[in-house]
């Protein structure tokens, strides 16, 4: 089932708001929009309905010739990401138009968050899944090892799916029903409850519901 539409953003990092009754919210501040339409794609063209945006102002010079030309028929210089989002109807938008922050989400609404979380190479099983190891004393011999992978005679081969030392983050993370706790259209600024997955100057990619 495709997402619905959406905007771009960027994670700005993280604060607390106070709600009437003085309860503390965790958000994230996202610095989401404008974005620019840069390909409406259609079900007779393309086989579905979908927009092209652009965000994140690049300069001309900074563009290759492709991309360049490609960017000019929305009249803009560049934009460091582009994506896509999927529509029900593509009429309803044209190249060129801008997605704003307040057309997209109002206070009060849930939202999904798509991002990539932050990579920390590769590691062992204790970071990785939370392994206990062994004893920390100087006679152990076992302190942050997987221990036996093995499974005797039968079937006699590691399973697959076993959890093992490997590279950790740098995935792309899904978070779903996000509740919006602040628009600020004013300034291009979003403030959704709890942590996003990234880091700073990340990209977000955020579906309204």
């Amino acid at each position: 089932m495709p997402k619905s539409m959406g905007i771009l953003g960027k994670k700005v990092g993280m604060t607390r708001v106070y709600s009437e009754v003085g309860q503390v919210i965790p958000v994230t501040v996202i610095e989401a929009g404008p974005c620019k339409v840069l390909q409406v794609k259609t079900e007779s063209i393309d086989g579905y309905s979908a927009i092209q945006v652009g965000f994140g102002d690049k300069k001309a010079s900074r563009v290759n010739k492709a991309m360049g030309g490609h960017f000019k028929k929305s009249n803009s210089d560049g934009f460091y990401f582009v994506r896509e989002f999927r529509v029900e109807d593509d009429s309803a938008y044209e190249v060129g138009q801008d997605i704003t922050l307040d057309a997209v989400m109002k206070v009060g609404d849930k939202v999904d968050v798509q991002g990539v979380s932050k990579g920390k190479g590769f590691q062992g099983v204790i970071k990785r899944y939370g392994f206990s190891g062994g004893g920390a004393g100087h006679g152990s011999m076992f302190h942050r090892a997987p221990g036996s992978i093995g499974c005797s005679a039968t079937p006699a081969r590691v399973v697959k799916g076993k959890k093992m030392p490997g590279r950790m983050g740098n995935d792309n993370v899904l978070r779903k029903n996000v509740v919006v706790v602040d628009v600020r259209a004013e300034e291009n600024v979003v403030l959704l409850k709890g942590p996003l997955p990234g880091a700073k100057n990340g990209l977000l990619k955020i579906f309204k519901k």
